[in-house]
C-alpha cells in the first residue's frame, strides 16, 4: 500500500526486504553486471560527440542522431520485447539482446560515414532494447528481498553505467573515438559468457503477450499519466545528456569527468536519498518538486557561464537520480496491467522523447541560439512536474488500491518482458 502523499505506507511490497540487495544469487549478479554495461552505452559517446563531429566531419545536430536512431528503435522495440521474450524466455532473450549488441557496437566502431554509424547505432538499440527490459524482469522475479531490492538493484546498474559510460568513453576516446565502441562490443561479451553460465532459464508466463498488450495498457488513466509525465522529463533528461557536450565544448576527459560526477550523483539520488526522500514526504511531492528542481537547474545551465554550465550538469545528475526511481515505480504499480506489460506501454511512451530531445536540441540552436534548447528543456521538466500536480489524485488513488494485487502477480507475469 501507498500512503495518502503517494510514498511507501507499512505493508507495501515494495518495502519488503529492501535491506537484502546485496544479498542475491548469482545469475542476479550476473545480470545485474551485464545490465550496467548496457547502460553505459547510452552516455558512452557523450564525451566523444565533438570527436565524432571532427573525425566524420559532420555537424552537431548529425551527430546528435546517434542518439534519436538509437532510442526510436529502442521505444519501438518496446512494443517486440514482451511478444518475444514470452515466446523464447527472458535467457534467450537476454542473450539475443547481448549479441546484437555486440555485432552493432563492433560495427559503429568500423564506421566511414555519420550515415554508417547511426544505421549501426539503431541495430544497437534494438539490442539494448531486448535486454534492458528483459534484464529488469529478470532481477525482478529472482532477486531476493522482493520488489524493493530488484528495483534498487535496477536502479544501481542504470546509474553505475551511467557514470561509467562517459569516464570509458574519455579513456579509449582520447585515442580514438572508435575504440569506446570495440570497448563495448567486448564488455557485452563477456557479459553474454556471464549469462550463459549462471542464468537458467526462466519460468515463462501462463498468458503469452500480443504485440498490441502495451498499448492496451496505456488506456489505463494511470499509467497513461505517468507515461506522459516521463515524456516531458526523458526531454530534458536527453537534453542534458546529449547537447551538453557541444556547449560545455570541452576534451574528451574533462567532459567524461563531468559526466562521470553527473553519473556518480544519479546513482547516489537515485538508490541513496531518492528512498528515503519518498518515506519522508511521499513518492509524487518527491517526483514534483525534483521535475521543478531540475527545469531551473537546466535554464540556469543554459544561461550560466561554462563553470556555472559545468557545475549545473553535474548536479542535474540527483534530480535525474530521484526522477528515474519515482517513475520506475509508478510505472509498475499504478495500473491492473501486469507490470512487465506496463513497463513496456510506459517505455514505449518516453522512449520517443530521448529520441526527438537529442535532434532537436542542436536544431533549435541553429535556428535560434544556444541558450533556447535548455529554455525548452526547463519548460518540458515543468510539464511533466504539471501532469504529476493535475493527475495527483488519480494516481494515489490507484496506486493505493493496486498494489495488494501486484504483490501476488510478481511470481506470474514478471517474465512476460
Amino acid at each position: 500500500m501507498r500512503s495518502s502523499t503517494g510514498g511507501h505506507a507499512a505493508g507495501d511490497p515494495f518495502d519488503a526486504g529492501a535491506g537484502s540487495i546485496l544479498r542475491q544469487p548469482r545469475a542476479v549478479w550476473a545480470t545485474a553486471g551485464a545490465s550496467v554495461v548496457a547502460f553505459m552505452g547510452i552516455g558512452l559517446v557523450d564525451p566523444i560527440l565533438p570527436s565524432i563531429a571532427k573525425g566524420l566531419n559532420a555537424t552537431a545536430s548529425q551527430v546528435s542522431l546517434l542518439f534519436t536512431s538509437y532510442f526510436l528503435i529502442t521505444a519501438v522495440a518496446m512494443l517486440v520485447t514482451g511478444f518475444v521474450s514470452s515466446r523464447i524466455g527472458g535467457r534467450k532473450t537476454l542473450l539475443l539482446g547481448l549479441a546484437f549488441v555486440v555485432v552493432f557496437a563492433g560495427l559503429a566502431g568500423t564506421s566511414g560515414s555519420v550515415a554508417q554509424l547511426v544505421g549501426f547505432r539503431a541495430g544497437w538499440g534494438l539490442g539494448n532494447a531486448l535486454f534492458v527490459s528483459t534484464a529488469l524482469a529478470v532481477i525482478v522475479g529472482a532477486a531476493a528481498g522482493g520488489s524493493a531490492a530488484a528495483i534498487l538493484l535496477y536502479e544501481s546498474a542504470l546509474g553505475l553505467g551511467m557514470a561509467c559510460g562517459p569516464l570509458l568513453g574519455a579513456l579509449l576516446g582520447n585515442a580514438s573515438w572508435r575504440y569506446p565502441f570495440f570497448g563495448t562490443a567486448f564488455l557485452m561479451a563477456v557479459g553474454f559468457l556471464c549469462i550463459t553460465a549462471f542464468l537458467k532459464e526462466q519460468p515463462r508466463p501462463a498468458r503469452r503477450t500480443s504485440l498490441l498488450d502495451p498499448i492496451k495498457a496505456l488506456g489505463h488513466g494511470g499509467l497513461a499519466s505517468v507515461a506522459v509525465s516521463a515524456f516531458f522529463y526523458n526531454y530534458t533528461f536527453f537534453t542534458v545528456l546529449a547537447f551538453t557536450p557541444f556547449v560545455l565544448n570541452m576534451t574528451p576527459y574533462k567532459s567524461g569527468a563531468v559526466f562521470f560526477a553527473w553519473g556518480v550523483l544519479l546513482a547516489l539520488f537515485s538508490v541513496v536519498v531518492a528512498p528515503r526522500m519518498q518515506e519522508r514526504f511521499g513518492s509524487l511531492k518527491v517526483l514534483g518538486g525534483s521535475l521543478v528542481l531540475l527545469a531551473a537547474d537546466v535554464v540556469v545551465l543554459g544561461f550560466g557561464d561554462h563553470t556555472t554550465a559545468v557545475v549545473c550538469t553535474i548536479l542535474s545528475g540527483a534530480f535525474i537520480g530521484v526522477n528515474n526511481t519515482v517513475y520506475t515505480e509508478l510505472a509498475l504499480g499504478v495500473s491492473d496491467a501486469p507490470r512487465p506489460v506496463a513497463s513496456a506501454g510506459y517505455n514505449f511512451v518516453r522512449w520517443f522523447a530521448a529520441a526527438a530531445a537529442p535532434f532537436l536540441a542542436p536544431k533549435i540552436a541553429e535556428w535560434t541560439d544556444m541558450h533556447v534548447p535548455f529554455v525548452v528543456a526547463g519548460a518540458t521538466a515543468a510539464l511533466g512536474a504539471l501532469v504529476v500536480a493535475v493527475r495527483r489524485r488519480a494516481l494515489t488513488l490507484e496506486a493505493e488500491e493496486l498494489q495488494p494485487r501486484h504483490a501476488t502477480e510478481d511470481s506470474v507475469t514478471v517474465f512476460a518482458n
